[in-house]
């Protein structure tokens, strides 16, 4: 029956829709007509339909008016009521007109527009309307309808931005249970959930018999019940004036409330301005948005023309301003259509007809012909009308959308900023910030100051705790071992610990009551698995998780985590012994790689100065016995810069100089560390770290439950079959003393340091060894975007700022003397990596100063003895000169008389002489 009804009514719509679009006579028409008829379908009595009716009269006269358009055709508009019924609406445009219609204006119904909008599509008649916002009406679905206003899917853009502003992150959404109300909160919904915020309760109002004050009733009761205090209200006049009555009889518009409504109640402001004062009281601090326009002399002085028509009677909105706009837009695309040549014909359709039987006379329906073609130059239509530039975009939507968001006052409104697709939230009008880079940074987002419900200027927190008696359901793991830091006391549902008093105190310094109960998980008998535990969260089988919950990454994608209380990160603990002081014990300070390169650098140096000062020091010379002793006393010598060898070449005191520098640091580290190990106990592990442990194939001890397991698994790719489970500090004592032989011990345990720090405190055998090699914490875990996380962390701060959590901590985990041994494992040994830096530098000043040894006694060698044969003669020449060497420093010597200086002279002009002698042979020689 349903089914047959709606085809009726489907049926029904289409014969108005042949009354609408039918040809009296099926001939051509001339290019220019003398009128062109358009048709228009709103609501004549709704606070829209009031003003558009009279707009689109004045904009049918301006048309007529101006000889520039339609050149000398009128335009005729016949306006059909709807009665804001989708039913009656069709019904009542079976009377439409009954002359040519080539485009529509309207209609103002979402609902309508939906059914129309099929007629449209058959029949090639544009449909223009300047009221439809249901963002569901697309050009694919429907190719002949045009939105000559904003949708709200941008309307619903600009309230997410609103919330995700002020920081809330749920609304409830109160909507009329219409295409309209539906199709905008679906819209909300979306935009929120780009921003990480959501609607968390639905409450549409039902319109079968109207809107009733009990159904409102109803629905605001289970509203005020709910945690958020964020509504969003997009409804109609009608039904919005009545949510705010109900809402300020049952208190909902005081402190903590925060209301936004679309833009229906700006419409319903600019038209009946001023609004009794009854009605301006019931909803006080409520933020609405309004369609943006652009202020221009135009729109001021068809305000003016406007107040004279109707003595201030009625007012003008936005709606109005988009009516007339519609009308103008039409003519300009009829004006271009008749320019191109189009005419004004229709033809029948040989597919719509009766059924058999049917006396609907669907055969009299008719196609208009130039239907596309004016559709395209609606399309293409680049004007300015009272609304601002018209232009529309590839999705057929209309350019810059925009809108102004204001805050309700006293008797009237104040404009607070602007929201626009360019460039977000902003205090500068729309059209000054087109002119500027799109800049949509969080800095950039701004506000004037609200006043809020209740009249204060505090921004509401958006939320409380539902005053309905429920309890928020705290998660507490049973621990069996570590009982410090969370345990149930045994025989009762009490539970206790650090972690339970520092939730207790932060939830004390919260500014409003918490209702909350702890609910032990896990079976008593070992520690439970925290990843299962904080999966009950997105479960719902928790509204949080208090205790030794570690903050890792796999649980921030599902859960917001409170500021840690805790810095937390695995160690690694290891059993040690001591080392004593043995009769070896002077060459621990270096390795024995170091003390091998100590050593092979001493009698490399010994070589070099060798090389450089044999032939002109005569300490370095003699028998070859004595030259090797020399050069290793030299060398080792300057160990305790004991050598007594001088150094008479530049290039020998250069190295020296260096090398001493490198004797210099190399004594000075080796007597540090050698106090060190003499004086200081020293401790000694096998594993020095997570690295080390790695490289072995040792058994590694984890706590159960922790996600140490995973993390050496996962993270650092160590077997599972290396890993044993322990569960309590027991039994990590004895696994590590039995150690990682047949006994089944481990080599060391893994855990995270809290856990270690109070497992150290009472046992002495075992030491942390390496470094921290994560870095994390431990908080307390809420659903995600949960709000009560941002304020228990920021009662988690006040709690360190004041030092309570410092006492706290000390309460539960002071540690005994036996942690606080300040003794150190092993320190390294000095290695050659710490002193390699000398040793290179060291090494370079040996071979540059050899380079530049040779290279000075080869250019000798050419500058005197040009021809290669005369290399034996070269080397007899330095024999002979260092013979003359020697001689003169044993003259020197033996000679102290004061005509020693003369012998002196003399012995120095006898190589000069013997080289001159020479030169002539060579002269003689080349010569013959």
């Amino acid at each position: 029956m349903g089914l047959a009804i709606k085809a009726f009514l489907l049926l029904l719509f289409m014969v108005f829709c042949s009354g609408v679009f039918s040809d009296g006579n099926k001939g051509q028409a001339s290019s220019r007509p003398s009128a062109v008829n358009i048709g228009a379908i709103f609501t004549f009595d709704s606070t829209i339909g009031r003003v558009a009716k009279i707009a689109m009269e004045l904009a049918v006269e301006d048309v007529n008016s101006n000889s520039s358009i339609l050149g000398g055709t009128k335009l005729a508009i016949k306006m059909q009521n709807s009665n804001c019924s989708g039913f009656v609406g069709i019904v009542e445009a079976l009377q439409f007109m009954e002359t040519d219609t080539v485009a529509v204006v309207g209609p103002q119904s979402s609902v309508l527009a939906h059914v129309i909008s099929h007629v449209s599509n058959e029949l090639r008649v544009p449909l223009v309307s300047f009221a439809v916002t249901d963002p569901t009406l697309s050009s694919l679905q429907f190719p002949f309808f045009v939105r000559m206003t904003q949708s709200d899917l941008y309307q619903m853009t600009a309230v997410a931005e609103i919330v995700d502003y002020y920081g809330w992150k749920e609304v409830v959404a109160i909507f009329i249970d219409d295409d309209y109300g539906r199709n905008g909160v679906a819209a909300l919904g979306d935009k929120l959930a780009e921003r990480r915020c959501r609607i968390s309760y639905k409450a549409g109002i039902p319109l079968e018999l109207g809107v009733s004050r009990d159904a409102v009733v109803d629905i605001l009761v289970k509203v005020a019940l709910l945690e958020s205090r964020v509504i969003v209200l997009h409804a109609n006049p009608d039904s919005g004036l009545l949510v705010f009555s109900v809402a300020h009889y049952l208190g909902m518009m005081g402190n903590g409330y925060v209301w936004i409504a679309t833009d229906w109640l700006s419409s319903l402001l600019d038209s009946s301005s001023p609004l009794p004062q009854e009605t301006m009281d019931l909803m006080q601090g409520v933020l609405a948005f309004r369609q943006h326009t652009v202020d221009s002399i135009r729109k001021r002085t068809f305000f003016s023309r406007w107040k004279k028509l109707v003595g201030g009677s009625l007012s003008l909105n936005s709606y109005g301003l988009y009516a007339y706009d519609s009308v103008w837009l039409v003519a300009h695309a009829i004006n271009a259509f008749l320019d191109q040549g189009g005419t004004i014909s229709f033809s029948n359709d040989s597919r719509i007809h009766d059924a058999e039987g049917g006396r609907l006379h669907l055969e009299a329906m008719s196609i208009f012909d130039g239907g596309k073609l004016l559709l395209n130059n609606i399309l293409q239509t680049n004007m300015i009308g009272l609304t601002g530039p018209i232009k529309f975009n590839p999705d057929r939507s209309l350019v810059r959308p925009a809108y102004d968001v204001i805050n309700i006052i006293g008797t009237g409104f104040r404009r607070i900023g602007y929201w626009s697709n360019y460039s977000g939230l902003s205090v500068v009008s729309p059209e000054t910030l087109y002119e500027k880079p799109p800049n949509r940074s969080s800095a950039n987002q701004k506000l004037y100051t609200t006043i809020w419900p209740g009249e204060t200027l505090i921004k509401p927190r958006g939320w409380v705790f539902p005053n309905n008696g429920k309890e928020l359901r705290i998660g507490v793991p049973k621990r069996v071992s570590f009982r410090d830091f969370v345990s149930q006391v045994r025989g009762t549902n009490l539970v206790k610990g650090f972690c339970i008093d520092v939730f207790t105190a932060a939830v004390n310094l919260l500014p409003y009551p918490v209702p909350y109960k702890f609910i032990p998980y896990g079976d008593g008998h070992q520690n439970p698995s925290y990843t299962d535990l904080v999966d009950k969260i997105t479960e719902d089988v928790f509204d949080a998780v208090v205790g030794d919950i570690a903050i890792v990454a796999d649980r921030i994608k599902i859960l917001d985590f409170t500021q840690p209380f805790v810095e937390s990160g695995l160690v690694v603990v290891a059993p040690f012994r001591k080392l004593n002081s043995g009769a070896w014990s002077f060459l621990r300070p270096f390795t024995a790689q170091m003390w091998c390169v100590i050593c092979a650098f001493f009698l490399f140096i010994g070589a070099v100065i060798w090389i450089l000062e044999h032939r002109l020091n005569d300490e370095f010379r003699g028998p070859p016995r004595n030259q090797i002793i020399t050069t290793l006393w030299f060398s080792f010598s300057t160990l305790f810069f004991a050598h007594r060898e001088n150094t008479m070449s530049t290039l020998g005191r250069f190295v020296l100089i260096i090398w001493l520098f490198v004797v210099l640091a190399i004594n000075s580290s080796y007597t540090a560390s050698l106090t060190s190990i003499l004086t200081v106990q020293q401790l000694s592990s096998p594993i020095k770290g997570i690295e080390s442990l790695r490289k072995t194939d040792d058994p590694i001890g984890f706590q159960v439950g922790s996600f140490a397991e995973h993390y050496l698994t996962q993270e650092l790719g160590i077997s599972k079959s290396r890993l044993i489970a322990l569960g309590s500090p027991e039994e990590y004592a004895k696994a590590l003393q039995r150690g990682p032989g047949k006994e089944g011990g481990v080599a060391a345990v893994v855990d995270e340091r809290p856990y270690v720090d109070l497992f150290l405190s009472t046992q002495c055998n075992f030491r942390v060894v390496g470094q921290e090699f994560t870095k994390s914490g431990w908080g307390f875990a809420f659903p995600r975007d949960s709000p009560i996380a941002v304020d228990m962390s920021t009662a988690i701060l006040a709690l360190s700022e004041n030092g309570d959590l410092q006492r706290i901590h000390d309460k539960w985990l002071k540690r005994s003397a036996c942690s606080l041994d300040d003794n150190e494992l092993e320190s390294n040994q000095l290695h050659l990596k710490s002193f390699w830096g000398l040793f290179l530098i060291c090494g370079l000043a040996c071979f540059v100063a050899l380079f530049i040894y040779f290279f000075l006694m080869i250019r000798k060698f050419t500058r005197y003895f040009p021809g290669a044969r005369h290399i034996k003669t070269f080397l007899s020449f330095v024999d002979e000169k260092e013979e003359h060497s020697k001689t003169r420093s044993e003259r020197r010597q033996s000679d102290t008389t004061s005509n020693g200086s003369d012998k002196e002279d003399a012995l120095e002009r006898e190589p000069k002489r013997r080289e001159r002698e020479i030169l002539q042979n060579d002269n003689t020689n080349i010569g013959s």
